[in-house]
């Protein structure tokens, strides 16, 4: 069955073997990649510990804040109100003094 290939002198073409190569992706440039890769787990760990703590810090910071912003304004608030109300409350009620049950 080979005999047709054989007259012509046709070689089978030989698939090429693909090789790995990396390329850069978005947000990365190759070189910040192959660092990366190249540094020792300990210090990429450390790294991101440090990089977890700071933004819980952040975190902590902005509730504090919030927290903080929030009780200034609140009790003031609530305190003003609870006087209308005291206050609304005492002008509305009729004189109970000296009602025979």
């Amino acid at each position: 069955s080979s005999g047709i290939n054989a007259e012509y002198g046709v070689a089978k073409k030989r698939a090429r073997k693909t090789t790995k190569f990396q390329r850069s992706i978005q947000g990365a440039t190759l070189e910040n990649i192959l660092a990366k890769r190249n540094q020792k787990p300990e210090v990429r760990k450390a790294q991101r510990e440090q990089v977890i703590r700071s933004q819980k810090e952040k975190i902590k910071a902005k509730k504090e804040a919030k927290s903080s912003n929030k009780k200034k304004t609140d009790t003031k608030a609530v305190r003003a109100a609870q006087k209308k109300i005291n206050k609304a409350n005492t002008k509305s009620k009729p004189g109970r003094t000296g009602v025979m049950m």
